[in-house]
């Protein structure tokens, strides 16, 4: 039986375009999915970066449910060290209470962000930190159930949705199995992780309420256009966007002529060609390859596809090809 495809989105914002029409693209892409029948349609929480306009997950998850129908809408994820527990539960639980069945609270314990910018986040002099993130999670849980002594945090209470744990090493896998809940895994950046982290989850497991056995979901880039050279060229603004937010350059997304023209030295060309063979580039029957070696080779339960490249129709024609692909 096919698994689900599912859409994670950053909001990319490109060279030329403004963060508002990022978002509106967004809504519009999570409408035409909806259409294809991806599964579930998630946002990331990132901050500081202004390649990235989606800093504000609760927020934008509230616009996307409402401009769609059916197609689950959440986040991939909630930074938990960026928030207080109570302020996530009770944003969930209202989101959860206007569009009912259709919520999923992903949760990471990294920031998103870089350690000024996690500072200002939390206004503290002693931020939490990912160590905390047990702690923060059981504090979320009660929120939700109602256990919270003296503290009713309304909707919440009642109003859980489904909660993944997230993550890109063994730590999150691990926990997320103990705890059996279903576990996302960012293959997309951390692809020498995958395999690893996927065995720590299964072998972990415990069944719980939740879950009566392990549920893995693979987050991989994905571009795909009508051929594999336009496919290539289109891939170059993600690859470069990588790499300077891996010096500290962050940006807007350049456009693919910017990046062909990048002068790259030999060090930053190993870089961006490591970062793009961990992805999934090419025509509809590369592509295709490609996603079926990963699925056979994570036995993943659900994949989903972030595809980052500098226009709004190339991604919306990725999605299209990929859909395809499954008809």
């Amino acid at each position: 039986m096919a698994i689900p495809y599912s859409v994670l989105d950053l909001a990319t914002v490109g060279e030329g375009h403004t963060s508002a029409q990022a978002l509106r693209d967004s809504i519009e892409l999570a409408k035409r999915t909806e259409e294809l029948g991806y599964h579930r349609y998630w946002v990331a929480e990132h901050h500081n970066m202004p390649g990235v306009a989606s800093s504000a997950p609760a927020v934008l998850i509230a616009h996307l449910a409402s401009a769609t129908s059916s197609i689950r809408v959440g986040s991939g994820g909630v930074m938990l060290p960026n928030h207080a527990p109570l302020v996530v539960a009770e944003q969930f639980g209202m989101l959860e209470a206007l569009h009912p069945g259709r919520i999923d609270l992903g949760l990471g314990r990294a920031p998103g962000t870089d350690p000024r910018t996690a500072h200002a986040l939390r206004r503290s002099p002693q931020p939490l930190s990912a160590d905390d993130f047990p702690e923060q999670l059981s504090e979320l849980i009660a929120y939700f159930r109602g256990e919270a002594e003296g503290i009713a945090a309304v909707p919440a209470a009642g109003n859980q949705p489904p909660i993944w744990l997230l993550g890109s090493s063994g730590y999150s896998a691990q926990l997320s199995g103990m705890l059996g809940l279903p576990f996302a895994f960012a293959h997309h950046f951390s692809a020498q992780n995958t395999l690893p982290a996927l065995a720590l989850y299964r072998q972990n497991f415990r069944p719980s309420a939740v879950l009566d056995k392990p549920y893995a979901m693979v987050a991989a880039g994905v571009i795909c256009a009508d051929t594999d050279e336009q496919a290539a060229y289109i891939a170059g603004p993600g690859a470069l966007s990588f790499l300077k937010l891996r010096s500290g350059r962050p940006g807007l997304i350049s456009t693919p002529e910017e990046a062909a023209a990048y002068p790259y030295t030999d060090v930053e060309r190993l870089i961006v060609e490591d970062r793009l063979s961990s992805q999934i580039v090419g025509s509809p029957s590369t592509v295709e390859r490609g996603i079926e070696k990963l699925l056979s080779e994570t036995e993943a339960d659900e994949l989903m596809i972030t595809t980052m490249v500098h226009s709004a129709t190339d991604r919306l024609h990725s999605y299209e090809l990929v859909a395809g692909l499954r008809a």
